[in-house]
């Protein structure tokens, strides 16, 4: 079905609807007076994707159940499969941390869970953690047992015979000194813990054994290490080898043949056939490393070979394995997984084909050799055959997204963004199938590791996206092809300092123009086909080898890491006025804001230290207000000094003065992002460490946005079109929050209406389709937001029932000691058949008729329902069979579908049979997709033809019930007859004939049921006929030349079937005589 009739679409236009709130109407935005804004029904959407999952920090398997596992995720929480992987539950969303180093399964009752927080790599990227937790339960609930200023714990060991005594490895806080490291000994169950093994303030352990033979043996591995923004200095003379023979309590280094230079990360691994042999893989200066074995439980060690993790750094890597299967076969986790079948002497990369890189945990099943269960940067990998070949586990969506950006496709808006390690993605919002959005609605544009992507506001099929360290490329989405636009130095200057985020920015003013930074800004105008410098260098250009790390210079000879990270001294965020074009600012890596008010061509210096900030805080994001060309907004972090407090500022003055807006948000809390509303300027988001807030009033309060676990937001962008935000989590995919719009009217006179129904945006008219073919259990699915046309409104009260008022009440009494009132007989009576308050929907067309009256939660507060734009059900009521709610059943959403164009809704409460509007109507369009390949029938024409498929089912379900009645009549004369003092064989013949007939006609409408039990077909019935003529309503083309010519025929066989009744049913009144003449038994209603 096409467009509405020529008639319909005038009336649109002349239709007054002055008395309604217009969408897009805005109404006081007078602030609340409670900080806490109730918007409890505004949830985000996880949209995913799984097909690129993300990082495993660990993997632990049930020791007596091999398909129960729990995974351990760099920064997506704890996931639990009970079926090998079958499907995955997240079970670790709603505690203080994200991020986890260590998961392990107490030996003695394999329901404690034990959970280390904080990953246990040394990557730029990594959050930190929240100390040790515990579960009792195999996941269901946890328990902070301590350590919480440990923020990265790599290893957990529970006595294999006393389940009070637990060994914990922390690493120790990354970016700064201190804190909670080192080996920790509990006694007590995890009460109490106690530093058994450390050294000073930069050194912490990172691996830990037990002997399996002697768990008083122990061994572990110390790490003395610092990353700053600048630098990693991956070791120091404070790492080694150490081990107790008395449970931890005293330890022993072992120096025996091992190198006494500065080592690094090492990873340390026993043998399970010959525990006295152990092994080590240790990161020596540079990134130089070795592996090692000793034969003598540590007292003196071999080096096998020169062999370390590479690529990204052994500080990403250096866990060691050894098979549980075969006597020095080991597996040093690397960029590619690194095996050998010596001891060390040599090592090979294990076949990885078909498998992604970047591995950080195996684990294995003791009666399966060709086992392997590999956890990487992207998800988790399966092997059956020793590595010949690997399945992937495409169901986990726990993708680390860096950066979010949206384009205006339509109808549905499509995401953008760059991940880690798992290059960029596009992918849409939602789309028209009825499962949700699949892994293959998902698609990637570029590999390598994804940063920032940016689109086109006028080609849908263009996006900017980049590689690690500013590699930028402008990706055409019809050919697939991606060009490489990344500006590049002048002849005779210096190479450019990309940031490993670069920031890129599409100009407000110009989609051609683009902006680009490295430590200065580069401006396109020709969408990156060429560059000009607009800038010189914007940062303190400094050498960051000379800077201070672990608390002081360090010279050559060290364990400099400074390969897989940023360039420092670089530019992080850039932003235009939208209100004045040539108002740009650069924040940088290193503590300064730049501003220029004329295009490049000068700049003012803003060192962060004016906003009472430590000198080089990290500039996240800055933002250009867009209402006042003044007016800026800056996202600072500090945590890679130490520092975890959220710092959000405002300049009203370009930069002059500051005023901090982070108000309420919780410490310890990263602020990475701020978007401004485009319609209500003090309506604004903000993505934190650990969830969205957002504020109406202009930052001086802020509230959670609900419907996400605890996870990091890099990054949040608005869909203007749509009033979506949508957000990157950094672990679990993106999220949308759908239509935001009722923020914009949350004023305080609109909550202290008893209601209030807020404006919304159009509903898209289709039906939606199933493309998919078989699935299973892992078959991935993300959601759809609701179907048709959703509304947002709030309630000030609420409605209870007249139970559960006495009931509270009651309890408050007995609460307070009180004598509860006797029993109140006829209230308890009144109670059971009480129609308790009712909220509707009510959507009205054009003229003013009902079309759907939609049932709505009525909770106090912020409520959200949808209305699947269809009539109400008009099929008829059978008395006899009402529904349960007490006929009601007329207003539940079963009719056909709704045209395309106008229509208002009311919030309407109904009471005690009064229904009352509690707010004004207001103005929604359904519009029509129009993607038919072929043009369907006007809506006029299927609206003729809903009726006459409506008035003939109604017609046939008065003949059954005529019927019905009738054949009840017969069988009851039967009846009375049987019981009658005399007998009449002639009347007894009539009527068993009669019945005959009657079911005769029965079958004419139905069909023959001993045929429809073993599935023979019946010719075609009345009911047939109307079943096809129904399917005409199912599709927004509309009815065909079949479906029109089924109804008619259903009709004219109804006509004849009518007639066949009426002649029967003539019959019964003489009938009736004749059982009254032989005293017959009295049959109710015969006489009727």
């Amino acid at each position: 079905m096409k467009k509405l009739i020529l008639l319909a679409l005038i009336s649109i236009f002349v239709f007054d609807v002055n008395s309604q709130r217009r969408r897009g109407s805005q109404s006081s935005t007078t602030q609340p007076k409670n900080d806490k804004l109730s918007i409890s029904a505004l949830k985000l959407r996880n949209v995913g994707p799984a097909f690129l999952s993300g990082r495993i920090a660990d993997i632990a398997i049930h020791p007596d159940n091999n398909n129960v596992w729990y995974v351990a995720t760099g920064s997506s929480g704890v996931w639990k499969t009970e079926n090998s992987g079958t499907t995955y539950t997240p079970i670790f969303d709603n505690e203080s941390t994200y991020t986890t180093g260590c998961v392990t399964i107490d030996p003695n009752d394999p329901s404690v869970i034990w959970l280390g927080t904080g990953e246990n790599v040394g990557g730029r990227h990594v959050a930190y953690g929240d100390g040790v937790f515990k579960s009792e339960n195999g996941g269901k609930s946890w328990k902070n047992m301590g350590l919480r200023k440990s923020e990265h714990i790599s290893k957990i060991i529970v006595h294999p015979d006393n389940s009070d005594v637990i060994w914990v490895a922390s690493q120790g806080p990354l970016w700064s000194p201190g804190g909670e490291r080192g080996l920790y000994k509990s006694n007590d169950g995890g009460k109490n813990w106690r530093k058994v093994l450390g050294g000073g303030e930069w050194t912490g352990v990172t691996d830990i054994l037990i002997d399996p033979r002697n768990p008083d043996r122990l061994y572990a591995a110390t790490w003395q290490r610092h990353r700053t923004v600048a630098a990693l200095m991956g070791g120091g003379p404070e790492s080694g080898l150490h081990r107790s023979e008395d449970g931890g309590e005293t330890w022993s280094e072992l120096k025996s043949g091992l190198p006494g230079s500065n080592k690094g990360k090492i990873g340390i691994a026993i043998s399970p056939q010959k525990p006295d042999v152990i092994y080590a893989a240790i990161e020596l200066e540079r990134t130089k490393g070795a592996v090692y074995k000793s034969i003598d439980r540590g007292s003196s060690w071999k080096k096998m070979s020169n062999t370390v993790s590479g690529a990204t750094g052994p500080h990403y890597y250096q866990e060691l394995y050894t098979s549980p299967h075969k006597f020095d076969r080991l597996y040093l986790m690397n960029v590619r997984i690194l095996t050998s079948e010596d001891g060390g002497k040599t090592f090979n990369q294990l076949q990885e084909i078909d498998k992604h890189s970047d591995n950080h945990s195996i684990a294995f099943r003791e009666n399966d050799p060709n086992y392997l269960l590999v956890g990487t940067d992207a998800g988790i990998y399966e092997s059956f055959d020793l590595a010949k070949t690997w399945k992937y586990h495409k169901n986990l969506p726990i993708t680390q997204f860096y950066k979010v950006a949206v384009n205006n496709a339509y109808p549905f808006y499509h995401i953008f963004g760059g991940t880690q390690d798992n290059g960029s993605a596009g992918g849409p919002s939602r789309t028209d199938e009825r499962q949700g959005i699949r892994n293959a609605h998902w698609y990637k544009i570029l590999g390598a590791d994804g940063h920032q992507t940016a689109t086109d506001p006028v080609f849908n099929d263009i996006v900017y996206g980049e590689f690690q360290q500013g590699v930028l490329h402008r990706v055409d989405l019809k050919t697939g092809e991606a060009v490489l636009i990344q500006p590049q130095p002048r002849e005779g200057e210096k190479y450019e300092r990309w940031n490993w985020d670069s920031p890129i920015l599409v100009s407000p003013h110009q989609p051609s123009r683009l902006y680009f930074a490295s430590q200065r800004v580069w401006k396109s105008e020709n969408r990156g086909d060429s560059w000009e410098p607009i800038s010189g260098d914007l940062t303190r250009n400094e050498e960051r080898i000379d800077l201070p790390i672990m608390g002081r210079r360090h010279g050559w000879d060290n364990s400099w890491d400074v390969k897989a990270m940023s360039n420092y001294n670089t530019i992080t965020s850039i932003s235009e006025s939208p209100v004045r074009e040539g108002v740009i600012y650069a924040g940088t890596d290193d503590g300064i804001i730049q501003v220029t008010t004329n295009s490049g061509e000068s700049w003012k210096k803003i060192p962060v230290t004016k906003l009472g900030l430590p000198a080089r805080t990290f500039i996240n994001d800055i933002k250009a207000d867009n209402f006042d060309a003044n007016t800026v907004y800056v996202s600072l972090d500090n945590h890679k000094e130490g520092d975890f407090d959220p710092y959000l500022y405002k300049s009203t003055d370009l930069g002059e003065t500051w005023t901090s807006i982070s108000s309420n948000l919780p410490k310890r809390n990263l602020v990475w992002r701020l978007v401004q509303d485009h319609v209500a300027k003090n309506l604004m988001f903000c993505a934190t460490e650990t969830a969205i807030y957002v504020t109406i009033n202009g930052g001086s309060s802020w509230s959670k946005v609900p419907g996400s676990p605890t996870i990091s937001f890099r990054d949040i962008a608005i869909q203007k079109r749509e009033n979506d935000l949508v957000g990157a989590s950094f672990g679990r995919g993106f999220y949308v929050l759908d239509d935001y719009s009722a923020l914009r009217e949350m004023s305080t006179e609109n909550l202290s209406k008893e209601g209030k129904l807020f404006n919304t945006r159009d509903a898209l008219w289709y039906i939606p389709k199933s493309t998919i073919g078989n699935t299973g259990g892992d078959y991935y699915f993300a959601q759809n937001p609701d179907f048709g046309a959703v509304f947002t409104y709030h309630l000030s009260e609420s409605y209870p029932s007249m139970k559960s008022s006495r009931v509270k009440k009651e309890k408050e009494m007995i609460k307070k000691g009180q004598q509860i009132p006797g029993i109140d007989w006829d209230a308890i009576e009144k109670e059971g058949r009480e129609e308790t308050t009712k909220i509707y929907i009510v959507i009205k067309n054009l003229e003013g008729e009902i079309i759907n009256k939609i049932s709505a939660p009525k909770s106090k507060g912020l409520n959200r329902v949808a209305w699947n734009l269809r009539h109400s059900s008009a099929t008829a009521i059978n008395p006899d069979r009402l529904p349960r709610s007490g006929g009601r059943g007329g207003w539940y959403n079963s009719g056909i579908l709704a045209s395309p164009g106008n229509y208002t809704a009311t919030l309407v409460k109904e009471s005690e049979g009064v229904s009352t509007e509690l707010d004004d109507p207001i103005s929604f369009n359904v519009v029509d997709l129009e993607r038919s390949t072929l043009d369907g029938m006007g809506y006029e024409e299927y609206s003729l033809h809903a009726d006459n498929v409506l008035n003939t089912q109604n017609r046939q379900s008065v003949l059954m019930d005529m019927l019905n009645e009738t054949m009840n009549m017969v069988k009851a004369m039967r009846l009375s007859l049987s019981r009658s003092e005399s007998t009449n064989n002639e009347l007894s013949s009539r009527l068993f004939g009669l019945e005959e007939e009657l079911n005769q006609l029965s079958k004419k409408v139905y069909g023959n049921s001993a045929k429809s039990q073993i599935g023979v077909k019946n010719d075609p019935t009345v009911s047939s006929y109307i079943g096809n003529a129904y399917r005409g309503l199912t599709s927004t083309y509309g009815p065909t030349g079949q479906h029109k010519q089924s109804i008619n025929i259903a009709s004219s066989m109804l006509d004849k079937l009518y007639v066949e009744l009426d002649a029967i049913s003539s019959n019964l009144p003489n009938l009736k005589v004749e059982l009254d003449k032989m005293n017959a038994p009295l049959i109710i209603g015969a006489n009727n």
